[in-house]
């Protein structure tokens, strides 16, 4: 298992980062322009099967990374939608080596399912030599090894529609049907400015480049703030996907994008509005129980030697303030709609202390 000391192996080979970008070697991140490259492998798992891949309990494994915003919406949506029986879960290092995403966190540096060290494995068993590199999230399939898809936008989004026979009683609609229009206009805008916003500021290797990051991200989290003044969430009384998407980036700005993605203007801790809304989240089932603050900020900070050389890691941020009374409750709504939140954590899931508040 990867020490906090660890420094990753530095590359200089293209591969892709864990938002689904282009990734070069660990020493060129902030030395090349952050650019986001479409997901290569986009087949979906649907309900009808017209892919090739039918949902099927038990099939398919999900493989995340705990530090990667990206993925950690499939990890929400798989527990908010109670699809942890249905779809087993492969949790990877949180620093990658010169082969990307590997296993070193369980026994003997396996995957126990898959049987594989690397997740790039899967990728070669569906096609070798593909474009681009090996990103998470990443639906494996595990009769024959083979990479499904690793189109994070669309994996969630099957999860809330595809997968609903098997979703558990009481599961929201994260993804209503009336709603969409508006939900794809709101999510376009969140993805692009904060999304992918922090990141374009914190790999830009101009000073125009990151200025206009910068300011985009925060326009948006401006705009943001004042929808959120009068409503419990983006979309109103109850939990979305968008809430999904928004969340996975502000839960992590605090402790790396702020210091180390240099998107300084204030933290949200300092925005009412959004620290209310980011704690009322966190501390709803499903959402905080998926993150671990340990793995965040050795990812961050570790792997990106381009940006950290020294490879050290801060101290901070507090944790204490995930757990504080938020009052989001006062704007009234219920997170789950006419539906439950989910039960517990699976033992074998949950975060371990070092990653929680």
């Amino acid at each position: 298992m990867t020490t906090m000391a660890t420094r990753p192996t530095t590359t200089t080979d293209t591969g892709t980062d864990g938002d689904g970008g282009t990734r070069p070697g660990n020493a060129e991140y902030g030395r090349r322009p952050f650019k986001r490259s479409r997901s290569h492998f986009v087949d979906r798992v649907t309900a009808d099967g017209r892919d090739g891949w039918p949902v099927e309990a038990g099939r398919y494994r999900l493989v995340v990374s705990r530090a990667c915003p990206w993925a950690s919406r499939a990890l929400i949506s798989r527990r908010v939608l109670g699809l942890e029986s249905a779809i087993s879960l492969a949790v990877t290092d949180p620093i990658q080596d010169d082969r990307s995403w590997r296993f070193t966190l369980d026994a003997g540096g396996r995957d126990p399912v898959l049987g594989i060290r690397y997740l790039a494995e899967a990728y070669d068993a569906r096609e070798k030599d593909h474009p681009g590199g090996v990103s998470v999230p990443a639906i494996v399939d595990v009769p024959t090894g083979k990479l499904v898809t690793n189109d994070f936008k669309q994996i969630t989004l099957d999860f809330a529609t595809e997968w609903r026979a098997l979703h558990r009683e009481g599961a929201p609609d994260l993804y209503p049907e009336a709603l969409r229009e508006e939900m794809d206009e709101v999510m376009d805008g969140i993805h692009r400015d904060v999304n992918s916003g922090v990141y374009r500021a914190g790999f830009a290797i101009t000073q125009d480049e990151y200025e206009d990051a910068y300011r985009a991200v925060f326009a948006r989290l401006a705009t943001v703030s004042r929808r959120l003044a009068d409503r419990r969430y983006l979309m109103g009384d109850t939990l979305t996907e968008a809430d999904i998407r928004l969340f996975t980036t502000l839960v992590r700005f605090d402790a790396v994008y702020h210091g180390h993605f240099k998107c300084n203007q204030y933290k949200i801790a300092e925005d009412p509005v959004l620290r209310g809304y980011v704690r009322d989240l966190y501390q709803t089932p499903g959402f905080g129980d998926t993150v671990d603050f340990d793995h965040i900020k050795r990812h961050y900070y570790l792997v990106h030697t381009g940006v950290n050389p020294n490879g050290i890691l801060p101290l901070g941020p507090d944790l204490a303030g995930w757990l504080a009374p938020h009052h989001r409750e006062e704007l009234g709504g219920r997170p789950f709609g006419d539906g439950t939140p989910p039960g517990p954590v699976p033992a074998a899931e949950e975060v371990p202390a070092a990653g929680r508040p």
